[in-house]
């Protein structure tokens, strides 16, 4: 176990469900982490988790709600989302409403249906990444290591994707701009690959 009791790490409290399964998979690798939606705590943090679970109209109201969008937006340590934590970093997605709903805007990319080619929805499950680029979080991660997903929507495959799987079509497992990082699969329901990924971004620096 790591001695990081002086550690400062935070997880945003964005009122989804699975706050305590991530602060578990944190803890489990001997850090010490936050669940907060302070303000001042986030912005004092040295490495933020935007993790995510549910559709992005009712997460970013909720994080509208708490006054969290600009406190997110100028951060300048490593973030990393899960699941609807990365979704939420892109700049809007058509989940829970038919028209676009406006995300963080911090990678320029959208969040789209997944086109599953007539596999049952939503992609629930381990599958395979397809591609993987060197990015320090996803350090001593291969091409056809297997990661647990859960989603209907996606974002396609652009120049800011690290990662990418495929289920009926490709779509991007992970992606990255700057400080900001976020994986489509659940790195705390993953295994020892999840972990060794959350790992990576506590350890990682700019």
């Amino acid at each position: 176990m790591n001695n990081n009791t002086q550690t400062n790490y935070v997880i945003v409290d964005t009122g989804c469900a699975n706050l305590s399964s991530v602060k578990f998979a944190v803890e489990r690798l001997g850090y010490n982490v936050l669940i907060t939606d302070d303000i001042s705590k986030i912005k004092q943090a040295e490495k933020v988790i935007l993790p995510g679970v549910g559709n992005a109209k009712h997460a970013m109201a909720n994080i509208k709600e708490k006054g969290l969008i600009e406190t997110i937006q100028s951060l300048t340590q490593p973030v990393l989302g899960f699941c609807l934590g990365m979704q939420l970093m892109t700049e809007s997605s058509t989940e829970g409403d038919s028209n676009k709903i406006e995300c963080l805007g911090l990678i320029p990319t959208q969040v789209e249906p997944l086109k599953a080619e007539g596999n049952r929805l939503p992609h629930m499950g381990w599958n395979t990444l397809t591609t993987v680029s060197d990015h320090p979080v996803l350090h001593g991660i291969n091409v056809n290591d297997y990661f647990y997903f859960v989603h209907s929507f996606a974002a396609p495959v652009s120049k800011y994707t690290i990662a990418s799987a495929n289920y009926g079509s490709d779509f991007s497992a992970a992606i990255a701009k700057d400080n900001f990082v976020g994986c489509q699969f659940h790195p705390e329901r993953s295994g020892s690959l999840g972990s060794k990924i959350i790992k990576n971004f506590l350890e990682m620096s700019l």
